[in-house]
């Protein structure tokens, strides 16, 4: 029975008693059905991923990622899975339209059954599974404070902070081989790093507009500090704990870190020092152990072969391998001196060498040997042949990069994405073009008009000033 029928029945009761009818109590209107979502789902296997909307495909590819992540983060706590409150996956769009300012929104809701947390996902830009990954991983995150807290309504905000959710990205890809370890080397080496005010700091939007150096910087940064966390005496169970509490949190990062986390209460600087000896021993540990590539080999190795020559003065002085045969005039102990910094360059480089050229710096170890004793006979054969070898060998390796090139470009079915960033700033460039109003700017929009014009000579550039009727037509002289 609708609300209007119970009204009028009240009215004409009331008539027939005789009585005045007094004003009916408003009843509102149920709300007109909005868009219905599609119902079609797809439920993960775990059953707390839910996917609509999309094509089943799809709704199958984002529920396998989600539970990817999620298996992810428990082998990285090491903790069972019990979860509380499912995670509704929105899906909207389809690819080739047009990129909205944000494509992921994430919302929690709460109802008499508990509560639930909704992610929307555009999908203009296709399934990326490591954004997909992220932001799945946010939502874990949150899922893990809402456990703790009572089923209601609440003012506070809930949020986590993007250096732990790429942190915990970037620990789960170390954990499983699969991250690129020669950032660490390098960004150690160079301390192009993020510091750790620096890393707190960061919102969201400011983490998605970082360009792709920063991003990198940034990844490395955060992941060596979860890992350092993890690795820190009862590191599991106070990980667990502060992944707990960091949703609601709205204090300094480095109190909770504290709270959870006794040993980086032994001084102010304990934190920056358990972050920096990750890093240190991540990065320093790849750049002493890591496998050279033929080209880099072979770099290295002509690096090492270097003489060392004493001068009438008394300084020493290198010289290139083929000034050898001045060594036969220097006695005993200076030749062994000469070749003493050589074997020991090639003796560290052996550690790290492709695997090919063991045999070829023994062979130059040998040679230098000789050297050092003055047996020189058949040395020039021998190291004109080591020569060739190198040779062929570098051959054989830019041929088979070549054709590994090839074989990438060719069969290739998607791009990587590796120019994303490039290309999001130049269309921000492009969108908001910073025009200067100096002699030297005007001069040179009017010349790149001229360079470039239109099929349409009536109709100026329209991204190009309208040159004023009592200029001109042709292009004057630059004043000075």
């Amino acid at each position: 029975m609708t609300a209007r029928t119970l009204v009028l029945g009240w009215i004409l009761a009331s008539a027939l008693f005789g009585q005045e009818a007094s004003p009916p109590i408003p009843v509102p209107e149920p709300p007109a059905p909005a868009g219905r979502i599609d119902q079609e789902r797809v439920i993960s296997h775990t059953q707390q991923f839910q996917v609509y909307g999309g094509e089943p495909q799809q709704r199958g590819t984002i529920a396998t990622v989600a539970e990817e992540a999620k298996e992810e983060l428990l082998c990285l706590t090491e903790e069972q899975d019990t979860w509380k409150a499912p995670i509704s996956i929105r899906l909207h769009g389809k690819l080739g339209d047009l990129v909205p300012k944000r494509s992921t929104a994430m919302e929690i809701l709460v109802s008499e059954v508990g509560y639930q947390i909704r992610l929307d996902l555009h999908l203009a830009e296709g399934i990326a599974p490591e954004k997909i990954k992220y932001e799945i991983t946010s939502a874990l995150t949150l899922e893990r404070t809402l456990r703790a807290m009572p089923t209601q309504e609440s003012d506070t905000p809930l949020l986590v902070p993007p250096w732990l959710i790429d942190g915990l990205r970037e620990a789960s890809d170390w954990r499983l081989n699969q991250s690129d370890r020669k950032l660490y080397g390098a960004l150690f080496k160079s301390g192009n790093l993020f510091k750790l005010d620096e890393l707190f700091a960061l919102n969201d939007q400011e983490f998605w507009e970082m360009d792709g150096a920063s991003r990198a910087a940034f990844h490395v940064s955060a992941g060596a500090l979860v890992m350092a966390l993890l690795e820190q005496p009862q590191g599991k169970q106070g990980f667990k704990k502060f992944l707990t509490d960091v949703g609601s949190y709205g204090g300094e990062m480095p109190s909770l870190l504290r709270k959870h986390f006794p040993e980086l209460n032994l001084s102010e600087t304990s934190l920056s020092k358990w972050w920096a000896l990750k890093l240190a021993s991540i990065g320093g540990k790849n750049l002493a152990t890591e496998v050279l590539t033929i080209s880099n080999t072979d770099s290295a190795l002509a690096e090492a072969l270097r003489l060392n020559f004493r001068t009438a003065e008394g300084i020493i002085e290198q010289k290139d391998f083929s000034a050898w045969s001045e060594l036969a005039a220097l006695p005993v102990t200076e030749r062994t001196k000469s070749v003493q910094t050589a074997q020991d360059a090639i003796a560290r480089l052996s550690y790290r060498c492709f695997p090919s050229y063991r045999p070829i710096l023994a062979e130059y170890q040998l040679i230098l040997r000789a050297m050092a004793a003055n047996k020189t006979k058949n040395l020039p054969a021998r190291i004109t042949a080591l020569s060739e070898r190198r040779s062929v060998m570098l051959a054989k390796a830019s041929r088979a990069r070549d054709y590994l090139d090839w074989f990438e470009i060719t069969r290739a079915r998607k791009t990587s994405g590796a120019f994303d960033d490039y290309i999001r700033l130049k269309e921000r460039l492009k969108d908001n073009p910073h025009r200067r109003n100096d002699d030297i700017s005007k001069y040179l929009d009017r010349m790149d008009a001229i360079f470039n014009r239109v099929q349409d000579r009536t109709k100026p550039p329209s991204n190009v000033p309208p040159v004023e009727s009592n200029e001109p037509t042709d292009l004057p002289p630059l004043s000075r």
